[in-house]
């Protein structure tokens, strides 16, 4: 009996100190800190923003609030971190809109493979109040979105050349937990296998999978080009990432900080464009330089082979007002 009482202490002081731990938001010294899970490298472009971010809340709440940062999923995967800021025991984390339409059906938009004209119309879109009301479409699941951080557009890269969609008939190819980028995969005749980020090196090693789909500062970074050789630039989609708040954790600050947090959020996006694209510059220089082969796809053929896709959305009469406002923007 007394055992089981120790027991059932220890387990109450460990998570006693989780919750200490991984309070979202907590306060020292009249300072309003909220805590920041992410999964990326602190290299990577939205990591230096982040950054930016919590120098600049430091400055316009005059050192009152303050941003501490978790990178390289030390507080888990992005699904987790989503998990942890609905209950509170987290403040904020990064998230990409694929895994983010599970939470609001809506961002399944951003899923559809050359939705956006060019990079401008994307920016346009995100900046529009098309991209509030997705900022603010998750709210009834607890989470918050502040801003969108620039991800590039995402191509596929492989293990042997790729040239045409024929190309990738039989090919295992790693996707996001995202059901419109496991459609896209089998509409160009692959197999989608959803894997976790961080496995995926290990999983393109192993040859679970034969290649993936990402932006080039990521295939970069992740250092999966020593595994995969052929880089084909067809930007398929072009899938945001959102910089989320957990309502408990939102919901405690008064009007003035979410004004502060707000707006260093937005000043933090701007900020990342411009490291994106030089991260893309450099990545694209890097990786040739590392042994790949980067391959221009026609990408008239790979849109041909989607059409399903938006018939399919079109079906939904809320998607495809949602589609059309997007192309309505200049």
């Amino acid at each position: 009996m007394r055992l089981v009482k120790s027991k059932h202490i220890i387990v109450n002081l460990f998570l006693s100190v989780l919750i200490l731990l991984f309070s979202g938001c907590s306060e020292k010294s009249n300072t309003k800190i909220i805590k920041l899970g992410h999964g990326l490298d602190t290299s990577h472009p939205v990591h230096k923003a982040m950054l930016f971010m919590g120098e600049r809340l430091a400055e316009k709440s005059g050192g009152s609030m303050r941003i501490d940062i978790y990178p390289n999923q030390q507080l888990g995967s992005e699904r987790e971190c989503l998990e942890l800021l609905q209950i509170g025991s987290l403040g904020m984390t990064k998230v990409s809109t694929g895994v983010m339409e599970n939470f609001a059906t809506g961002l399944k938009v951003f899923g559809l493979p050359f939705l956006f004209r060019d990079r401008e119309h994307r920016f346009n879109v995100l900046e529009s109040e098309i991209g509030e009301d997705f900022l603010n479409s998750s709210i009834d699941k607890r989470l918050k979105g502040l801003t969108f951080y620039d991800a590039g557009s995402r191509s596929f890269y492989t293990k042997k050349p790729i040239k045409t969609p024929q190309d990738l008939e039989g090919l295992k190819v790693r996707v996001m937990e995202s059901q419109t980028a496991i459609n896209m995969v089998k509409n160009l005749g692959g197999s989608p296998t959803p894997i976790a980020w961080g496995e995926l090196y290990t999983a393109l090693q192993q040859g679970i999978v034969d290649g993936a789909e990402n932006n080039l500062p990521s295939f970069h970074l992740s250092r999966h080009y020593e595994v995969c050789k052929y880089f084909l630039v067809d930007e398929h989609t072009a899938l945001p990432d959102e910089l989320v708040i957990g309502t408990p954790v939102w919901n405690k600050l008064t009007k003035q900080q979410q004004i502060w947090l707000k707006e260093a959020a937005m000043e933090s996006s701007e900020y990342q464009k411009k490291l994106w694209r030089e991260a893309e510059l450099k990545a694209l220089e890097e990786i040739k330089a590392a042994g790949v082969t980067v391959i221009e796809a026609n990408k008239e053929e790979f849109r041909e082979k989607v059409q399903p896709m938006y018939d399919e959305f079109s079906e939904d009469p809320e998607m495809k007002q949602i589609i059309e406002d997007i192309q309505a923007v200049e």
